[in-house]
Parts: C-alpha cells; structure tokens; sequence
C-alpha cells in the first residue's frame, strides 16, 4: 500500500498540519487503520479507498476514528490530484483545484451559546484566558472567545483539566490584530482524543467560519491557527456547507507493508 505523509495548510514543508495517507484498494479492519494511526503519531491518519467512486474516506487519531477531519481530507485530495469526491461518515464531500489550492466543501458547524456553562471549568482549563463567550457545536466543539488575539497566541492550557471536559475538542479563538492580514486566529486542543493541540484543523474552521462571518459581517475570510506550526484557512459560507481552501505539500513517499 501507498503511504504518503503531508503538510496541509501551508505550502512550506514541516509547517501546518502532518497528516498520514494511505492508498487502500479495499476496505480495511477497523482495527489494523487504528494500529496504523497509532504507529504514525499524526493527529489524523486517513484511509482512502481508490477502486471505487466515490471514494470512500476515514480517519483516524492515534486513539480513536473521528467523523470528519479537513485537514486529512486535503492532504487526502493534494495526493490524488484532480477533483475528487469522498463518501464520509459526514456525508459526501466535494475537493476541487483551485486558484488558491484546493477547496474542499465540508458540512457548516455553527456554534450557539451556552446559557449554562456549569459543567465548564474554563478557568482551571484555560488559566488567564480572559474569557469574552463560550459556544457549543453540533460535532463536540467548545469554542472560547476571547477579545485578545495575544492571548490566543500565548496561552497554556491544562490539558488534563480539558480533557475533563464534556466536549472532545476546544477552540480558543479572537478576531485578528487590526490592520493585519488574517480576520481570526485560533488555536485548538482535543487531548481527551489523543491530540494535545492540532496545528491547523479544517473541522474547527466548520465552527469558526460561521461564528466570525456572523460577527464580522462578511462570508468570506482568512483564519490563521495559531499554533506552533502554524497554518492559513481561508473560508467562504455557502448554505449548509462551508467552503475551506488550503495548500497542501508532500512530505513523504514511501510503502506500507504491514
């Protein structure tokens, strides 16, 4: 089997978002891809299935299987090449060529407010993160406003403090500094599914995009994950879907043969 590792999100090598690939020619156990994505150590390894259209696509974390993940998905479609669409346990999925790189149209995740952040122990989570509001998503995103991008950048989460927590992954996200040249900036840490923090996460943008189109008042933006690696999303509202577009480069080529 064909096995590829690639950086989305970026078009520099060993920035953005590590994702394994591997090219299946049938379905495989459920078990030996969980094996596989624990061996890589990437927050998410994707199989793909070749022979057939449309193409069957999972992923995996080095703990779990998750029902969507962008940032494997464009590592997934940077490797086929060509338009390509992928039947998921989160619907169809559409990747085309772009100008910008490739688009991907990933199903909208709008977050609504939490009345009761009871069960939230954010300041434990998150401490000195001056919190502005806190959503909740549709696919177990929490997502933490606050008004300083600075603090976005800096903060160190209690990663057993939000593994804790009743939702599988967190957002932390402001508006981005004025005058500069992203709308957003956010970071993301999901440890109660095996990844500490994601470097660039595509699912997230699903939260992200309608929160900030919705403040800010405009459909299209650009959203720069904060993290170490660091990595561009820029994102476009349309309807139920969000479109995500993204560059993506190959990092590794090589064979699987276990």
């Amino acid at each position: 089997m064909r096995l590829y590792v690639v950086d989305s999100f970026t078009d520099t090598p060993f920035r953005g978002n590590p994702a394994a690939v591997v090219l299946l020619d049938e379905p495989a156990d459920e078990t030996w891809m969980q094996s596989v994505a624990a061996e890589m150590k990437h927050a998410e390894t994707a199989f793909v299935v070749t022979t057939r259209e449309p193409k069957p696509l999972r992923w995996f974390t080095p703990t779990t299987e998750v029902p969507l993940c962008g940032h494997a998905t464009l590592a997934t479609a940077h490797v086929l090449g060509g338009e390509q669409t992928f039947t998921t346990a989160s619907g169809s999925l559409q990747c085309t060529p772009s100008e910008g790189g490739i688009d991907m149209r990933l199903p909208v995740d709008p977050p609504t407010q939490v009345v009761d952040p009871g069960d939230v122990d954010i300041s434990t989570a998150l401490p000195a993160l001056p919190v502005a509001e806190l959503r909740r998503s549709g696919g177990g995103f929490l997502l933490v406003v606050t008004d300083d991008p600075a603090t976005v950048r800096t903060c160190e989460p209690n990663l057993d403090a939000l593994a804790a927590l009743p939702d599988d992954s967190v957002i932390v996200t402001a508006a981005g500094e004025a005058g500069g040249a992203v709308d957003f900036v956010s970071r993301m840490f999901a440890p109660a599914i095996g990844i500490p923090e994601d470097p660039v996460t595509g699912a997230a943008h699903c939260v992200l995009a309608p929160y900030w189109s919705e403040r800010l008042g405009r459909g299209d933006l650009t959203g720069y994950q904060a993290s170490a690696r660091g990595g561009t999303v820029r994102t476009r509202l349309d309807g139920e879907h969000v479109v995500l577009t993204g560059t993506a480069v190959t990092v590794v080529e090589g064979e699987l043969r276990a």
